[in-house]
């Protein structure tokens, strides 16, 4: 069940990371959103670093935050380029 709440969260949390950064396309969006959530989650956990909310809100925290990060570091690798998604 944890597995299937992150991945939806990510969905939406690449769609929302790319209104706050600019995104690759809708597809490139989600896809960067799942693994930035999944990503968020295992360093969270790993460093031991509880979300300022629990349960749902906090997944959602974690996922937007995962997000952000690491499509801004794809747009600081990748440049600013048209969507090809």
């Amino acid at each position: 069940m944890d597995l299937l709440l992150w991945l939806f969260v990510g969905l939406g949390a690449g769609v929302l990371a790319s209104l706050i950064v600019g995104g690759v396309g809708l597809f490139g969006d989600m896809i960067v959103g799942i693994i930035g959530a999944f990503a968020s989650g295992l360093l969270f956990r790993e460093l031991g670093i509880a979300p300022p909310f629990p349960g749902v809100p906090g997944v959602i925290f974690t996922a937007g935050i995962g997000a952000v990060v690491l499509l801004a570091l794809l747009h600081l690798v990748a440049g600013r380029r048209s969507p090809t998604f």
